[in-house]
């Protein structure tokens, strides 16, 4: 299917707005729509909150009349279901535009081309496929928990020169820079929930929150700890955002982690481990789409040996931090160089003198 230079130029325009959603719409997919007539935009909208009006509807209320006869450009393919508002087909259909534009299909069951139809149906003009790959990934948790029933799991690391994440005695504050642990901060605002364990809850009794001035809301916090070891008084407990501990089934639950408001998820253990697939399914179940794990190197090793992490944030900072220190995964020791861990480079980038790799495994 062949597109105008207008119309990669309207579908930019609406990815740029879906980005506008990036730490408001979850669990609700990001998505952008821009309404164009006579190769003018004359309508704009994305989905900022869930509950509150899809980007269709912005848009349409922003172009008005203008909207009848009109080429609609969307991320995501209208939904055709009764959810927290009404399908977006019907407002479509209802203003008489011409064409609609789709980057992608909608993966939920309740949509997944039933949009499509719908409008064809109406007489409307459907096309689809338009810059699809950057459409999916500013969703990649929302597809994954709809085709996988799983979330998106990243991995966040920050490492020396030499590949270690602390000290021998187990220092590591701080690593990276200013500027990193600033990026850090809007990864967290973007994933609806964020990983640990509870080795790392006691030995540095983090908070696990977002701090940034433009952000409200806080991801989901949770602790893989099978022996609910977890202390009532931790920092990981208290406000802003909540908390939610997994931990063994066969033990009794302590009634301090009850009492500070926390929610446990209690699970049979699987060769004295927590099954980290039903941990995840768990959080899908929850309308997790993205998890940033911020964990020590078991459980980074556990999930990446699991083959559970979609993508891994690595920190390198140029420092050296000597023998003795822990790396970002533990597992192994490998029989043959024939089982090493292949991983793809996304992207690099500077953050003051750290730098920042994005990776996914092949």
């Amino acid at each position: 299917m062949t597109f105008s230079r207008f119309d990669h130029e309207c579908m930019a325009t609406a990815l740029r707005l879906a980005r506008l959603g990036l730490f408001t719409a979850q669990p609700n997919p990001r998505v952008g729509c821009v309404i164009a007539r006579d190769q003018q935009i004359v309508g704009q909208g994305w989905h900022r909150v869930t509950g509150g009006a899809h980007a269709e509807v912005e848009a349409l209320k922003d172009a008005g009349k203008s909207a009848e006869g009109s080429t609609v450009y969307v991320t995501l393919e209208p939904c055709n279901h009764q959810g927290r508002t009404a399908p977006c087909v019907d407002a479509l259909i209802n203003v008489a535009v011409k064409r609609v534009v789709i980057a992608c299909n909608d993966p939920n069951p309740l949509v997944n081309g039933s949009g499509v139809e719908r409008l064809r149906a109406a007489g409307i003009s459907v096309e689809s496929g338009l810059m699809e790959l950057q459409a999916r990934e500013l969703n990649p948790g929302f597809f994954k928990r709809m085709q996988e029933g799983l979330p998106w799991v990243r991995v966040k690391a920050a490492i020396s020169l030499d590949g270690r994440t602390a000290l021998e005695s187990g220092a590591s504050k701080w690593i990276s820079s200013a500027e990193s642990r600033h990026d850090v901060q809007r990864w967290r605002a973007r994933s609806s929930a964020i990983l640990t364990g509870i080795g790392t809850v006691l030995a540095d009794n983090p908070n696990m929150n977002v701090r940034l001035p433009d952000v409200t809301g806080q991801p989901l916090k949770v602790i893989a700890d099978s022996r609910w070891r977890t202390p009532p008084g931790s920092r990981i407990l208290s406000k802003p955002g909540s908390a939610l501990i997994f931990g063994d089934a066969a033990l009794k639950i302590p009634s301090g982690l009850i009492d500070q408001g926390a929610s446990c998820e209690p699970l049979d253990l699987q060769n004295g481990k927590l099954p980290l697939r039903s941990v995840l399914g768990v959080l899908a179940k929850l309308e997790i789409n993205e998890v940033q794990v911020e964990a020590g190197a078991t459980l980074c090793g556990a999930l990446l040996g699991a083959g559970l992490v979609d993508e891994i944030l690595l920190y390198q900072a140029p420092v050296l931090l000597g023998n003795g220190g822990a790396g970002p995964f533990s597992f192994g020791p490998l029989e043959s160089m024939q089982d090493r861990t292949h991983l793809t480079v996304l992207e690099t980038i500077h953050l003051g003198m750290d730098t920042r790799i994005r990776l996914r495994p092949e």
